[in-house]
């Protein structure tokens, strides 16, 4: 049996130290007679996984089918949420690797035991679950928000902020650069606003604007 190990420390963790979950992990594999696949650790929070680079490296491994199963401490350590834990898994068994924590000796998916089944699809239906109360309170609150006035959805980009520095981006004394770096846009979505509100090239509207005219009598 090939053993991968996980471990991870949160930044919050800093005097936290990943030997505390690796010593017993590595203990565990060698009871067993297993061999030794690896060690991977990430230092970040369970949710950053851009920066879990290590646990990318692990799935990376996973699907090349160079391990047989990843052992974890505690499922925590892993998984930022069950839905998470749950399309994981999934990924795991169509790799046929398994999957084991050694605080939660329930979890054990290394075999396709009626127990394991029974369990994976108990973590599914919670997941779901789980999916579903966050989306009613979604609504709930943007129900309420309504009721009580409030803008709902995404505020617009630049919410009139622009108009303030126009006829400074007209007079030429604000490039489009600078306006987009002050309100934190991009370059294209000032010129698109100006566009819009008829400042083309940052002619004022009613002017024409002189490159529109060039080649015409």
């Amino acid at each position: 049996m090939r053993c991968a190990l996980y471990a991870r420390v949160s930044t919050s963790d800093k005097h936290q130290d990943p030997e505390t979950q690796l010593v017993p992990l590595r203990e565990y594999v060698a009871a067993r007679g297993w061999e030794s696949a690896g060690e991977f650790v990430d230092r970040v929070s369970a949710g950053d996984l851009a920066r879990r680079t290590a646990w990318t490296a692990l799935l990376q491994a996973a699907a090349k089918k160079q391990i047989d199963v990843i052992i974890v401490w505690k499922l925590d350590r892993a998984f930022r949420s069950m839905p998470h834990m749950v399309t994981t898994v999934q990924d795991l068994r169509r790799w046929g690797v398994g999957l084991r924590s050694y605080s939660e000796p329930m979890i054990d998916t290394t075999d396709a035991s009626p127990m394991g089944n029974l369990l994976l699809n108990i973590l599914a239906a919670v997941a779901e679950f789980e999916k579903g109360l966050i989306a009613e309170r979604v609504r709930a609150g943007m129900d309420r928000a309504r009721r009580q006035g409030k803008p709902v959805g995404r505020r617009p980009v630049l919410n009139g902020d622009l108009d303030v520095l126009v006829p400074d981006i007209l007079a030429g004394r604000l490039s489009r650069r600078r306006a987009a770096a002050r309100l934190g846009v991009a370059v294209s979505t000032v010129s698109r606003t100006l566009l819009r509100k008829g400042r083309v090239d940052g002619a004022p509207p009613g002017r024409a604007n002189p490159a529109s005219m060039s080649g015409t009598a």
